[in-house]
């Protein structure tokens, strides 16, 4: 069984397009856990009206306090750690874990417009998703209709671009990390521990993490990028939007407070 674990603030239109092409394509047996951190919007409430697990922060929390909430109801043996703003493919959780599996991986995340096969890729993609969302916000705003819009025009035939991607890449992988997508398994947990609830960019530390035990030893694999399962991001949609200040604010520290100079040079993700 695979827990699906994500956190909300608002976004009730993002919410509900995310939702519908999850539930549209997820393969197999699964659950989301959704964390909602104070909404006042009526997310929580339309997570609770499709059946979902909703777990009701009083306030707005650090995203590793959320994951490890999530974790802690988690029922599956698979856990795959999703932003909000994300538009998954069809069968994206079983090619994930085919190509863990592959592999012989414990933690794996898709690519996506910040990552792809190559930097020129990249690039190209970036570039063509700024344009895109830029004049839709300055038409449309960011109502769902606008949101779809704005995955429509980056992807006409968005079936096809997945299915080609995993046609032409098919269990290729580069090293390296996707924050919005993490799929890691039970076995992840049991070697490395929980999300450290004081960095907030908690993806980073546990790329950082899993690599260090990589090391140390030699019974983990470090994260990589799965190429031929791609999910788009809604990049730095909410720019310029005001949240509420976390909750518990005043525990994080900096990844320079925890992990030396030494330690981020020699474990980071390679750019």
């Amino acid at each position: 069984m695979l827990s699906i674990i994500v956190a909300v603030h608002n976004q009730l239109a993002m919410n509900r397009l995310f939702w519908r092409h999850l539930l549209a394509n997820t393969e197999g047996e699964w659950e989301l856990i959704l964390i909602d951190n104070g909404s006042n919007d009526g997310s929580a409430e339309f997570f609770e009206a499709q059946g979902v697990t909703v777990l009701r922060n009083g306030g707005n929390y650090s995203y590793p306090y959320c994951q490890n909430r999530g974790i802690a109801a988690a029922k599956g043996e698979w856990l795959a750690f999703l932003n909000n703003d994300v538009i998954v493919p069809a069968a994206w959780n079983t090619r994930l874990q085919a190509a863990m599996q592959h592999h012989g991986m414990d933690v794996m995340t898709s690519c996506g417009i910040e990552h792809v096969e190559t930097t020129a890729a990249t690039k190209k993609l970036r570039r063509r998703w700024r344009w895109i969302k830029n004049l839709v916000l300055l038409l449309g705003g960011r109502s769902e209709t606008s949101l779809a819009l704005m995955h429509r025009l980056m992807y006409p035939r968005w079936q096809h671009f997945t299915e080609q991607r995993s046609r032409d890449f098919g269990l290729q992988r580069k090293p390296g990390f996707v924050g919005n997508t993490v799929m890691m398994t039970r076995h992840a947990l049991d070697l490395i521990g929980v999300w450290d609830e004081r960095i907030q960019a908690a993806d980073f530390d546990l790329y950082m993490r899993v690599q260090q035990r990589h090391l140390s030893h030699g019974d983990i694999q470090p994260v990589h990028i799965a190429l031929d399962v791609f999910v788009h991001h809604y990049i730095r949609l909410t720019e310029g939007v005001s949240y509420p200040p976390f909750v518990d604010r005043e525990r994080l520290i900096r990844l320079q407070d925890k992990w030396t100079e030494a330690e981020l040079t020699a474990l980071a993700p390679p750019a």
